[in-house]
């Protein structure tokens, strides 16, 4: 199978999730690479210790805005990555047909990304961290 639309999904779409879609659009030029939240702060950029902590590899976060997970963007999606074995829960509860293609980005390391979001610019560099080393496990099978 191949995985050319995918989607991160976090709560407010302004930090981890971000995060993982920069990374996977900077490691996957070619693809289709989208964002989005279970609880959206809609049109709200990315959280600034989040654009720091990205900055810091050369990654521009700075026109991100955060946008609420719908049916459509679920729908269209190959694979969708959350940061929470709940979250997964939630997207299967709401949409029956998206079990098999959602994961948590910490599948194969079985971690789940904590939420940086309130917490200082450690907090986001851990995220940061958690979430690079559960992507690299993704990337010879995207």
């Amino acid at each position: 199978m191949s995985f050319n639309n995918i989607l991160v999904v976090c709560v407010g779409n302004i930090c981890r999730s971000p995060i993982a879609e920069a990374l996977l659009q900077h490691h996957f030029p070619d693809k289709h690479i989208d964002s989005a939240g279970l609880s959206a702060l809609v049109d709200h950029p990315a959280d600034e210790k989040a654009i720091a902590v990205m900055a810091l590899d050369g990654i521009d976060m700075r026109d991100h805005r955060a946008k609420q997970i719908d049916k459509d963007l679920v729908t269209t999606a190959d694979l969708i990555l959350t940061m929470s074995d709940s979250q997964k829960e939630w997207i299967e509860g709401n949409w029956p047909h998206c079990r098999g293609k959602t994961f948590r980005v910490g599948h194969w390391n079985d971690k789940d990304i904590a939420d940086p979001y309130g917490h200082d610019q450690v907090a986001f560099e851990a995220a940061k961290q958690d979430i690079t080393v559960s992507l690299d496990h993704w990337f010879n099978k995207i």
